[in-house]
């Protein structure tokens, strides 16, 4: 599998293509079209944009959409790694990258020391700067600061309206332009809950039976098979089994703890008794690895920013490494270090789909997919909810409520009366 270099987040891509005067109207309109079908692909797919989800795309009669997606890849790049320089470390050192890359305008600059203070994750930190770059240019020429409700309430409003986006999206940018304004910018903000709501769909989860799950992991490789079973046997979620480190697991006591989950929550989980060697094994040839890096002078893999600041060498410790490495190694974006980063979440994406193809399974089967048959199979059993709601680290009983409906279905004991004819 490879690192999660080549996915390419470009949120603003639409604003950044309109705002193209090197192409024609016409080929705007082409690449937009192109694009888009290539991104809903993505959605549907329940994958990321990256080199491996273009060659499933460009299948045949997609071969015009390939123009337009060169253009994306092309400006995807240039807006995610602006002001970035990749160098290695060791041979030719760097300021950090996080701390040369600090914003253009003023406002950015604010955003990105406040953010950095929270502690924030990476990943957090690129989401709010994408939909505030959204914000201050649909605010322009306004400093996005002195955005009042009315713009906010525009803004949110042109997402579900013009744009289309779903109800989890438009919370997201809500989030992100909250956080700008009244923690970034200390504004006491009032009321603007009137805006137009995107429409939430209440969709019944997808759940694979028993016989689906062995039929998916009889068609994966050794270590996907083994991430897969784990996600399934724990219910992870898709980043809490790819941030696992060797640390979280218990093999004398069959428990896996999931550290700062969704929400920033710890738990434990369980840890199937048939995965006890199949790990065990897993992590002797982990440790080979880990023993190369070490005696080849790699930088220790990504801590906490307080952890590495209080403990600098312990990302080279053993306990501390990931349990799903990635095979190549890869630059850290905030500190500019080559580390072995955990496997790329694209790429397991990409996995699980295949080999649900391979399986010939007549659902469409992500990796949360596992985790929806996980609670559903539990329940099925007889454990109960609030078991369930605890393994799966749901804040509320309501969210795991939905499975009770996976299995109330109607119409899933009723006879067809095509059958008594």
């Amino acid at each position: 599998m490879r690192s999660e270099d080549s996915v390419v987040n470009f949120p603003q891509w639409k604003e950044v293509l309109a705002q193209d005067g090197s192409l024609s109207e016409n080929l705007r309109v082409h690449y937009m079209q192109g694009i888009g079908k290539f991104l809903g692909f993505c959605k549907q797919e329940g994958c990321c944009a990256t080199v491996e989800s273009v060659k499933e795309f460009l299948n045949g009669e997609r071969e015009w959409c390939r123009e337009g997606l060169r253009w994306f890849f092309i400006e995807g790049k240039k807006a995610m790694c602006r002001d970035h320089v990749a160098h290695s470390a060791r041979t030719n050192p760097v300021p950090p990258l996080a701390a040369s890359d600090l914003g253009g305008s003023e406002w950015e600059r604010v955003l990105i020391r406040t953010i950095r203070a929270r502690s924030l994750q990476w990943r957090t930190e690129q989401t709010y700067r994408g939909w505030c770059v959204r914000f201050a240019r649909f605010v322009s020429p306004k400093d996005p600061r002195e955005a009042g409700e009315g713009d906010v309430r525009a803004f949110l409003g042109d997402l579900a309206t013009r744009l289309g986006v779903s109800a989890s999206t438009q919370r997201q940018a809500l989030n992100a332009v909250v956080f700008l304004l009244r923690e970034a910018a200390s504004r006491e903000l009032g009321d603007f809950s009137d805006f137009v709501r995107a429409r939430a769909e209440r969709r019944v989860p997808v759940v694979l039976t028993q016989r689906e799950c062995r039929q998916l992991f009889a068609a994966m490789d050794e270590t996907t098979r083994l991430m897969a079973q784990m996600a399934y046997g724990g219910g992870l979620r898709l980043m809490e089994l790819l941030r696992l480190r060797v640390k979280d697991m218990d093999l004398d006591q069959r428990i896996i703890t999931v550290r700062a989950g969704k929400g920033d929550k710890d738990r434990v989980t369980a840890l199937a008794e048939r995965l006890v060697e199949p790990v065990r094994d897993h992590l002797t040839r982990m440790r080979s690895l880990w023993e190369e890096d070490v005696k080849g002078g790699l930088d220790g893999v990504w801590l906490p920013e307080g952890l590495e600041r209080k403990y600098p060498n312990a990302g080279k410790e053993w306990v501390w490494q990931w349990l799903f490495p990635s095979r190549e190694t890869s630059i850290d974006p905030r500190s500019g270090v080559r580390r072995r980063h955990h496997v790329g979440d694209a790429a397991f994406q990409i996995a699980v789909k295949k080999a649900g193809q391979k399986a010939k399974l007549d659902k469409r089967v992500t990796p949360h997919v596992l985790r929806h048959s996980f609670a559903t199979h539990l329940l099925e059993s007889g454990t109960d909810i609030r078991t369930v709601q605890e393994l799966l680290g749901h804040s509320d009983v309501a969210t795991t409520m939905i499975y009770t409906h996976v299995l109330n279905r109607p119409g899933h004991l009723v006879k067809s009366p095509l059958d008594r004819m």
